[in-house]
């Protein structure tokens, strides 16, 4: 179902601002770029290689990454002892969230990043119920691919730490394949790390430019929580919290509570650090699985079978009235008309002036406007001049648009 959506999505607006920028990135592979590691380049090489420039072309693999994070949440519930139900309603939880639905109808990163988290989670839980300690080779690999995708990968492996630290499980740090894993993720990192290092870390000075400019809508952390509870849906905000209460306080939650220390250390690091709401989306479904878990348990009584599916079912209902706000099923005119119906805007991100659109469907559009624009200009100077010309973007998203549609 969310493959289907995504992939029918879209189809009335253009390529978003960030996707132009990775389009360009994968006509110059290299081992770091200034906003992020090399594997979205990477994949959206693969991408179009194999399948074209278009649109669902480039969208596919966020599309099935998405839909991989819907169903390996399902199978952490069942790691953490949930049936069906508890392996639905978390399974569900993300399918609805409005925050998933919008990272993963875009070629970004963040589409790829809970995929990790969530895979290296259920590596943890695997390890912390069988025993078996040559699963942190797979949790390396997957850290380590993670930190190809995206630098935040490391907030999940101090939580970890820390985690582990806290609780019993710290005797994982006497034996070795902890530490073997820990080397294998760093083997694979070391390459972006080598050329982070030879570029004096031009990542950290970029993050220290948007603060210092002001770019990001100041988010303090009740309005953090608050935009959270908003984009993954208020209604499963009970079973992230049931899910939190299941790693801290249940009694068959305890063998997993360095999971909520994970938990609670990424949301205090985005906090300090750099407030944008997504950045806490990949660890939300380990906590759905968990609430999952805890709900089945709670709504375990014959009679309040029609409870547990009556609030799937609103679930689903909600999540479709705010869809138009997540994924752009709807033509323009119609959103903006839906929009003033509903009196509401998703919350902004950054700072930009912006019209009726939000920023996340405003920068799909423009692009082979503003090309034509350029091209007109460019096409009717002196030749003797045109040979001698350049180009400026004000940013990558404008250079990006130019370098995929100017030959056209």
């Amino acid at each position: 179902m969310k493959l289907g959506l995504h992939l029918y999505s879209g189809r009335h607006y253009g390529y978003f601002v960030d996707e132009l920028y990775y389009m360009a990135c994968s006509d110059h592979l290299d081992w770091g770029y200034v906003d992020q590691p090399p594997l979205i380049a990477l994949l959206t090489k693969i991408a179009r290689l194999l399948l074209g420039d278009s649109l669902p072309a480039i969208r596919l693999l966020p599309a099935l990454a998405g839909a991989g994070t819907v169903l390996l949440t399902g199978l952490i519930a069942r790691e953490l002892g949930g049936g069906r139900f508890a392996q639905g309603i978390a399974a569900l939880a993300v399918l609805v969230a409005p925050g998933f639905l919008a990272t993963d109808n875009l070629l970004s990163m963040n589409a790829f990043e809970p995929l990790f988290w969530s895979g290296c989670a259920y590596m943890l839980i695997r390890i912390i119920k069988t025993g078996d300690q040559k699963l942190w080779l797979w949790f390396g690999l997957l850290a380590g691919i993670g930190l190809q995708n995206k630098h935040s990968m490391l907030i999940f492996g101090f939580g970890t730490v820390i985690g582990l630290l806290l609780t019993p499980e710290r005797r994982f740090f006497r034996a070795p394949w902890i530490w073997i894993g820990g080397a294998l993720a760093l083997i694979i990192f070391l390459p972006n790390l080598l050329w982070n290092i030879h570029h004096h870390f031009p990542f950290l000075e970029l993050q220290e430019n948007i603060r210092r400019a002001g770019r990001n809508v100041p988010l303090p952390p009740l309005s953090l929580v608050s935009q959270l509870t908003l984009t993954m849906l208020p209604l499963t905000l009970p079973i992230w919290l049931a899910g939190l209460w299941y790693y801290l306080f249940a009694e068959k939650g305890t063998p997993f509570r360095a999971l909520a220390w994970v938990s609670i250390f990424t949301v205090g690091s985005i906090m300090v650090l750099n407030p944008r709401v997504y950045y806490a989306y990949p660890v939300i479904p380990i906590v759905f699985a968990s609430g999952g878990v805890t709900w089945e348990r709670w709504l375990a009584q014959p009679r309040l079978r029609r409870v547990k599916w009556g609030y799937a079912a609103v679930m689903v209902l909600v999540s479709a009235v705010f869809l138009p706000f997540a994924a752009p099923v709807l033509p323009v005119e119609c959103y903006i008309y839906y929009s003033k119906w509903m009196h509401f805007q998703p919350p902004r991100i950054e700072t930009h002036k912006l019209g009726p659109l939000p920023q996340l469907y405003a920068d799909q559009f423009g692009w082979e406007e503003m090309v034509t624009t350029i091209a007109t200009v460019y096409n009717n100077l002196p030749p003797q001049v045109r040979v001698k010309t350049a180009i400026f973007g004000q940013n990558y998203g404008q250079a990006g648009a130019i370098d995929l549609l100017g030959s056209k």
